[in-house]
């Protein structure tokens, strides 16, 4: 399923109905009162969080969504039926904003969570509500409420216990298609990887948690360098992150500095997330290579050396990871 992480529709709630103006009408009743009916209210546009979607691919090819309107009201104090209510469908992790603004309206989280995204215009009263001791004739109902309408943006944040976080060509969708079972696309240069990719990673007892694979962060991301805003988004709804920093790298130090000041910058609530550090490619290196490449490793941070295509300290890592993961839980 192609992956879709953000969509711009616009939404129309629907029309209230109008009320009615009827008066009571029966053999031998000469005079009957006032018995209009009030209108229905229109439909409103509602999204709904769906466990089993993991993108925004659906509503790529409906650009507008226009709920039902609300039909009038009638004789003998019938009310009209209500607009029929507009369903999205939608994974968790939605965030809905307003498109002119950017404001934050509503956030998706749960599976079946429902939240009225606009709500639909009230149905009009009928002429019974506004008869009185000096107007019991009253020939006037009130019209229906107009629905709104508004474009809205519809973000995806993906939900997953683990973001893998680190430069391009780290090593991050090598490590993803080694410990799960998914088939991200690996090539030899940068930003191969353009969506976030989810696997599940099987861990002792039977037990799994769920690992994405961010796009490659460059220097001067949080100012929409490279990728940017677009997926730095993904790594907020990660419980832990995992640094992934090569062997071969100039200055692991300086590389995981970087890295922690674009996620500072980005939203500084990112640096209080529990986080490992990776180093990948350690089978190119020797035992005197790697005993003089500690030294270079960060004091604050758990480190772990491993190497995808060896499989090299893998079991060490999952154990750390399903450590922060629980401590999270906890």
């Amino acid at each position: 399923m192609k992956f879709l992480d953000q969509v711009k529709i616009f939404i129309k709630a629907g029309n209230g109905g109008s009320g009615s103006p009827s008066f009571r009408r029966e053999k031998f009743i000469e005079f009957g009162g006032p018995d209009g009916g009030d209108g229905g209210r229109g439909g409103h546009v509602i999204l709904r969080g769906n466990k089993q979607i993991w993108t925004l691919l659906n509503l790529k090819y409906r650009k507008h969504v226009i709920a039902e309107h609300g039909d009038p009201g009638s004789a003998n104090l019938k009310t009209g039926k209500n607009g029929k209510d507009e369903i999205l469908d939608v994974p968790l992790g939605t965030v809905a904003k307003d498109a002119e603004t950017g404001e934050f309206i509503c956030e998706i989280t749960s599976d079946g969570e429902e939240i009225v995204l606009l709500q639909g215009g009230k149905g009009g009263l009928g002429n019974n509500h506004f008869k009185s001791s000096t107007n019991q004739a009253p020939r006037y109902a009130q019209p229906g409420e107009s629905g709104k309408e508004e474009w809205k943006i519809l973000e995806l944040k993906v939900l997953a216990d683990v973001g893998l976080v680190g430069f391009p060509n780290a090593g991050k969708s090598t490590l993803l298609s080694v410990v799960s079972a998914a088939k991200p696309e690996i090539a030899n240069y940068p930003f191969t990887t353009l969506v976030p990719n989810l696997g599940i990673v099987a861990y002792r007892d039977h037990k799994s948690f769920v690992m994405a694979d961010i796009p490659g962060i460059i220097e001067g991301a949080h100012k929409g360098k490279g990728l940017g805003h677009r997926f730095l988004r993904h790594i907020e709804r990660n419980a832990v992150l995992l640094f992934m920093i090569p062997a071969d790298s100039d200055d692991i130090l300086e590389e995981y500095q970087i890295l922690l000041n674009e996620l500072g910058q980005y939203n500084p609530d990112l640096l209080d997330k529990e986080r490992i550090l990776a180093i990948t490619k350690c089978d190119l290196l020797d035992d005197e290579l790697m005993t003089e490449l500690k030294d270079e490793f960060p004091k604050d941070v758990k480190v772990v050396c491993i190497s995808s295509v060896s499989q090299q300290g893998l079991t060490e890592l999952k154990d750390e990871i399903w450590k922060l993961i629980h401590y999270e839980l906890d």
